[in-house]
């Protein structure tokens, strides 16, 4: 190589004019411009315009006419400043160019496959597949450099709030409870099977219990489900836990560390705290425990208002412990027949049966069912939902679990496609109070809405007296514009209260302690109030950087179907693999 680099290329300003400087990178763009060549040099750090000119040195002028996009070249020269009239402030290097009179080709390129450009329309399974190119592109680099800082912000800020980095074992037993595992087998143990971990839960729970009080990791977790926009086979968390603590400290201690990761990372200030709001308003008022905040539209609730008319549809509903609840959508009233048809077959993929729109026009009342009621009664419900002239409400009846799924996923969509939604906002919510169960029709049995380390609400003896249904628990989900960003929870530390919460799920003593037996075990030897939370790493980055999928801020990522199309993964493995393993393979 011509030399040690001295810069990289996007730190040069006019601060370095006339100084001599050696650069690497990739040719971004070459042009010609009547016997003087104009090359964009471009490195992680950014783009420098870099000018041969052939009264300057000939031989350099001479190779560098023979170049071509996306060779890899070194090259000296002296910062010079442009032409007033060449000036490009979208560019850090703008004011300035290098006047080169040495070049050297350290690798040439072919013709890459697609564009080095950030708006390309190309198919995202060839991006995939040349994922070393793809990551050349502007936007994709920034995106895993956003990564790698937001990273570093974690760490500074835990490590100044006394909290210790340990690592927890990939290799661990396996515990089927919510999504399938990963399965490892053993070569040494034959016939057994490690599992890849879908969280360090019972690890960094066991550390509280070692006495290390503050713990995190940055950390791969790995569920073997199916996949879609912001899923991956692997991903990774922010994973905290921490001893002593009460809720609310922890959910302190967690505000602090996202206000730090904004302002550090996108220069925004959030307001703190940020707003709680119980699992039971989440539903009733947005129809989702993840609700959008940025805009309103919420659910109320109008069966009391049909009762006690004649429309066949409302009452087998409410005769049948059904609800009746809508959303309104202000300022709008020109909703066609095709709109309501589209809206209405939306929904039914939610399981609504149809949808029922009232307007208030200049001429009155307007709905597909007007002849079944009378304007007092549009005007009562109108009444609840505070609308006036101009505005349109939707009602769904059904029961009450499918009618807040419809209505949530129907405010969405109104949101997305009336643009309601203010995609420069951040709005940020505590969901909290949970129920600690949930009733799972299929297995005819509770199982824990979050995990069975979960705390409830209360003394052992209080929640004796409940009903499993209704029991809350100390559980808490982090939500950022509709996305749930990160979850966690107050644990069990109590031996009685632990085996009490296996009583609900219907897991036997034997059970629980095939499972969890060393939990168990080490919760014995005296374990301290303790609790922690874990953040979506790749679904927080997706939303710093407005990507659309979790796909576009992880380096080397999977396809929906799981497979790694840059190295062709998951592959069949020899024959002698799988007889040292034990194992055959079913057809």
């Amino acid at each position: 190589m011509i030399g040690r680099r001295t810069h990289k290329c996007g730190q040069l300003t006019a601060k370095n004019v006339n100084e001599d400087v050696i650069l690497y990178g990739w040719v971004n763009k070459r042009r010609d411009h009547g016997g003087v060549i104009f090359i964009d040099l471009r490195d992680v750090s950014g783009i420098c315009q870099v000018v041969f000119d052939p009264g300057i040195d000939k031989n350099a002028h001479a190779i560098a006419d023979n170049i071509r996009t996306e060779y890899v070249i070194g090259i000296q020269g002296k910062v010079r400043k442009r032409p007033d009239d060449m000036i490009n402030p979208k560019m850090t290097t703008g004011e300035i160019e290098v006047e080169a009179y040495k070049i050297e080709i350290l690798n040439k390129s072919e013709t890459p496959p697609f564009m080095i450009e950030e708006n390309i329309n190309v198919n995202e399974d060839i991006r995939l597949k040349y994922r070393y190119i793809d990551l050349r592109r502007p936007n994709m680099k920034n995106n895993i450099l956003l990564r790698s800082k937001v990273a570093k912000i974690v760490r500074d800020f835990l490590y100044k709030n006394d909290f210790n980095e340990i690592e927890t074992p990939f290799l661990i037993k396996s515990t089927p409870e919510g999504a399938r595992d990963f399965l490892v087998p053993s070569r040494l143990q034959k016939g057994k099977f490690y599992a890849l971990p879908q969280s360090p839960q019972i690890f960094k729970q066991i550390l509280m219990v070692s006495g290390f009080d503050r713990y995190f990791q940055i950390v791969k977790c790995f569920r073997d489900e199916d996949l879609r926009a912001d899923r991956q086979p692997e991903f990774t968390q922010i994973d905290i836990e921490m001893s002593f603590i009460d809720r609310d400290e922890l959910l302190e201690t967690i505000e602090k560390l996202v206000y730090e990761i904004f302002k550090r990372s996108l220069g925004i200030e959030i307001p703190l705290p940020f707003r709680k709001m119980p699992y039971k308003e989440a539903m009733e008022k947005y129809g989702t425990d993840k609700p959008d905040l940025r805009f309103g539209m919420e659910i109320k609730d109008v069966s009391e208002v049909f009762k006690n008319t004649e429309f066949k549809v409302f009452q087998t509903v409410l005769k049948s412990g059904g609800t009746i609840k809508g959303i309104k959508v202000e300022g709008k009233t020109d909703f066609s027949r095709k709109d309501i048809d589209l809206l209405t077959s939306y929904i039914k993929d939610y399981g609504a049966k149809g949808l029922v729109p009232i307007k208030l026009t200049e001429k009155g009342f307007e709905s597909p069912v007007k002849k079944f009621f009378t304007d007092e009664i549009f005007a009562r419900a109108f009444e609840i939902f505070e609308a006036k002239k101009g505005d349109t409400i939707f009602l769904v009846a059904d029961t009450q679990e499918t009618t807040l799924k419809s209505l949530g996923a129907l405010r969405l969509k109104l949101g997305k496609d009336l643009n309601l939604i203010d995609e420069n906002q951040y709005s940020f919510l505590w969901v909290v109070d949970f129920p600690l169960l949930e009733y799972d029709k299929e297995a005819q049995r509770f199982v824990a809405m979050h995990h069975p380390f979960t705390s409830p609400v209360g003394t052992l003896e209080e929640i004796k007296k409940q009903k499993p249904e209704e029991i809350l628990a100390k559980a808490y989900d982090l939500v950022l514009n509709g996305n749930e960003i990160a979850g966690g929870s107050i644990r069990i530390h109590d031996q009685e209260m632990q085996k009490y919460m296996f009583n609900l799920l219907g897991i036997s003593e034997e059970e629980a302690s095939k499972k969890f037996g060393f939990l168990l075990e080490a919760f014995k030897y005296g374990a301290p109030p303790h609790g922690g939370i874990a953040f979506g790493f790749d679904r927080l980055i997706m939303l710093l950087t407005k990507s659309k999928s979790i796909r576009d801020v992880i380096a080397f990522p999977k396809t929906t179907t799981g497979l790694c199309l840059m190295s062709n993964s998951p592959s069949e493995v020899s024959i002698q693999q799988l007889i040292e393993l034990g194992l055959k393979i079913m057809k």
